[in-house]
C-alpha cells in the first residue's frame, strides 16, 4: 500500500530538508524521507536525525551537490551513501539497493530504483515507511499499521532479517523498549532467542553502543526482563542480571527528576561488586570514562545504606556529585525495596543542599611547623585532611591551628600515617 497517508510536516515544505529533496527530485530522480524521522512524525514524537533515499547513484548525488553549492562527503559510498550538509545540518543520503550477499555490516549491496525492494530489506515494518516531498507516505510493509499499534514486527521472516545482522537481535528488544507497547511481538522474540549464538560473533562495540541506548529507552525494564527470560544477555554481560534493581534504580531517577543515565542503569542491572564493572567494561568496551564511572559505583556502595548527614557529606567530599550520586543510588537501587524513600530521597538530594569547601590548610602550614617536603608531607596533608572531615569541615581559624597542631604531633610520634 502507497500514499495512504499524508503528513503535516512543515520541514517537508521548507528549510534544509525541502532543499536536499528538492536538489534530488528531477530528471527522472526520486528522493524521499525513510526510517525514524517518519516513524517519529507518525508516533508523534521528536525527530532526530534525517535520513534521504534516493533513486540517484551516488555519483549523481555527489554531482548535484557540487552544482548547487552543497557540500558533499563520501560518508559510506560503497554501501550508496553520501553526506549532504546543508546549514550546518548533516542528511544521508543513500542510493536505493538491495542485499545481493548478507553477512552483517558488510553485505553485498546492489542499487536499484525500486522502492519496495529497499523497504523490504530494512530491519522493521516501522522502519520500513518513506515519505515524498508532498509529504505522502508509502507504505509496503505494513508499517503503517504497526505504528498504531505500537508493535514492533522483523519485515518478512524474522530468522532472515537476523541471520543477515544478528545486532538485530539487540535491536529489537531497543526499538520495542523505545516506540512499541506490551509484550514484544512472539514471533520476532522466538526468532531471537533462536539465534541467540550469533550475538558471540557482534563486536564490542556494536554491542555497547546498543545496549546503552536500550539502557535510556522508556520500556527499558520490561525489554530487560524479557531479555532475561530469553537468555540472551549472559552471552552478552557473561555474568548475572538483575532486573530488580534496574527498575528500582530506574523509578529513584524519575522520583528525583534526574535524566536517565545509561552508565547509571547499566550499574544496576550487571553490577554487585567491581569485578563485575571490570568484567561489563572489558566486554562491552566502554570508554575509560564510562569504566571508571562503573567501577566507583561497585566500589562497596552497601556502605551508603542509612548513613547519616555527616557521614555522607564526608562521602560526598571524597566522591564528588557524580560519583556519590550514582553510588548512593545504586545501594538505594539494591536496598531490596527500602519502604523507606525519604531517607533515601535526602541522602541522594544532599549535593543541592550542601557544597563541599575545598581543604583550607596548606603544605605550607605544615613546612612552618618543621614538616620537610617529600612524601612525608603528602602523608601529613592526608592526616590532617582526615582529621578535618571528621571534625565536620571547620574553616575557623583556632579549629585549623588545633588540626594541624595535632597532625604534626601524632605524625612525630607515630612516624606514619
Amino acid at each position: 500500500m502507497s500514499g495512504a497517508r499524508v503528513l503535516d510536516a512543515p520541514w517537508l515544505k521548507s528549510g534544509p530538508t525541502a532543499r536536499v529533496l528538492q536538489l534530488l527530485n528531477s530528471d527522472g530522480e526520486e528522493a524521499r524521507v525513510v526510517g525514524g524521522a517518519v516513524r517519529n512524525v507518525l508516533l508523534d514524537i521528536p525527530i532526530g536525525d534525517i535520513d534521504i533515499a534516493t533513486t540517484a547513484l551516488p555519483e549523481e548525488v555527489m554531482r548535484r551537490a557540487k552544482s548547487a553549492g552543497v557540500k558533499s562527503v563520501p560518508t559510506g559510498i560503497e554501501h550508496g551513501t553520501v553526506t549532504l550538509v546543508i546549514d550546518a545540518k548533516p542528511f544521508e543520503v543513500t542510493t536505493l539497493r538491495e542485499d545481493t550477499e548478507t553477512f552483517g555490516r558488510k553485505a553485498k549491496v546492489a542499487f536499484g530504483r525500486d522502492w519496495v525492494r529497499d523497504a523490504e530489506r530494512r530491519d522493521f515494518t516501522i522502519n520500513g515507511l518513506s515519505v515524498d516531498a508532498e509529504g505522502r507516505v508509502h507504505d509496503y510493509v505494513g508499517g503503517l499499521d504497526d505504528v498504531a499499534s505500537r508493535r514492533v514486527r522483523f519485515i518478512g521472516d524474522p530468522n532472515q532479517r537476523i541471520s543477515e545482522d544478528y545486532l538485530r537481535i539487540l535491536r529489537f528488544f531497543r526499538i520495542h523498549a523505545a516506540y512499541g507497547s506490551g509484550e514484544p511481538d512472539r514471533a520476532g522474540y522466538l526468532a531471537c532467542i533462536g539465534a541467540r549464538a550469533g550475538l558471540a560473533t557482534l563486536s564490542a562495540e556494536r554491542v555497547r553502543a546498543e545496549m546503552l541506548k536500550l539502557m535510556v529507552a522508556d520500556g527499558a525494564a520490561p525489554a530487560v526482563a524479557a531479555m532475561v527470560d530469553g537468555g540472551l544477555l549472559l552471552p552478552i554481560f557473561g555474568g548475572v542480571a538483575y532486573t530488580g534493581p534496574l527498575g528500582a534504580m530506574i523509578s529513584a531517577e524519575r522520583l528525583l527528576g534526574l535524566a536517565p543515565g545509561p552508565i547509571r542503569r547499566l550499574g544496576a542491572l550487571a553490577v554487585a561488586v567491581t569485578e563485575d564493572a571490570r568484567r561489563l567494561s572489558t566486554r562491552l568496551r566502554l570508554t575509560n570514562a564510562e569504566a571508571k564511572a562503573l567501577d566507583s559505583m561497585g566500589h562497596r556502595w552497601w556502605r551508603l545504606a542509612g548513613m547519616d548527614e555527616a557521614t555522607a557529606r564526608r562521602r560526598l567530599y571524597r566522591l564528588g556529585e557524580d560519583r556519590y550520586r550514582d553510588r548512593l543510588l545504586l545501594a538505594w537501587a539494591r536496598s531490596g525495596g527500602d519502604a523507606d524513600a525519604s531517607s533515601w530521597r535526602e541522602l541522594a538530594t544532599l549535593p543541592q543542599r550542601w557544597s563541599a569547601p575545598k581543604f583550607p590548610l596548606k603544605a605550607a602550614d605544615f613546612i612552618a611547623r618543621g614538616i620537610a617536603q617529600g612524601p612525608q608531607l603528602g602523608q601529613v596533608l592526608g592526616l590532617a585532611e582526615d582529621a578535618w572531615l571528621a571534625a565536620d569541615f571547620p574553616l575557623e581559624a583556632p579549629a585549623l591551628k588545633a588540626i594541624a597542631d595535632q597532625t604534626v604531633i601524632r605524625f612525630n610520634r607515630d612516624g606514619r600515617p
